[in-house]
């Protein structure tokens, strides 16, 4: 808490920002007065899942362009003893893909919430849906003329 007011902090890569970020983000937004969100940096998604898409300089300016974040700050490490005391946050929301994770939290007195993100859109599903239009798009291309036919003449 800073001056009376509740701080919420929330986190992830946010790569390929899509509707369930927004959702969890403004979610964190209204359990408390001042919104942090810390964006992984791509040091620190290499330690655990593949690399992102969209690098961190501009995953950051995108999530820092939305209405609900207060401050926007990198995130180097999945580990938030530290976090607590640095940034005075009550609460600290997360995707349900992380449940039980950050229980951990909940001794230093925050209040931990796993955002269930349900059904629907995350970055995985993305690229899954890109690489297959990709991989449609490029089968047409080779596909487009009889192999009997030179069109390079």
């Amino acid at each position: 808490m800073i001056a009376g007011k509740t701080v919420v902090y929330t986190s992830g890569t946010f790569d390929l920002l899509h509707v369930n970020h927004i959702k969890m983000i403004e979610y964190a937004r209204s359990l408390g007065d001042i919104l942090i969100v810390g964006v992984n940096t791509d040091e620190l998604v290499a330690t655990y899942k593949s690399t992102p898409i969209v690098p961190f300089d501009e995953r950051i300016a995108l999530v820092k362009a939305l209405k609900y974040p207060d401050i926007v700050v990198p995130q180097n490490s999945l580990d938030h003893h530290d976090k607590v005391s640095k940034l005075n946050f009550d609460v600290f929301v997360v995707g349900d893909d992380w449940a039980g994770k950050y229980d951990y939290l909940r001794e230093q007195g925050v209040t931990v919430v796993y955002f269930p993100y349900g059904a629907g859109e995350s970055s995985t599903v993305l690229k899954e849906k890109i690489y297959k239009n990709y991989s449609e798009l490029k089968k047409k291309a080779d596909n487009h003329f009889p192999n009997d036919i030179d069109v390079r003449s």
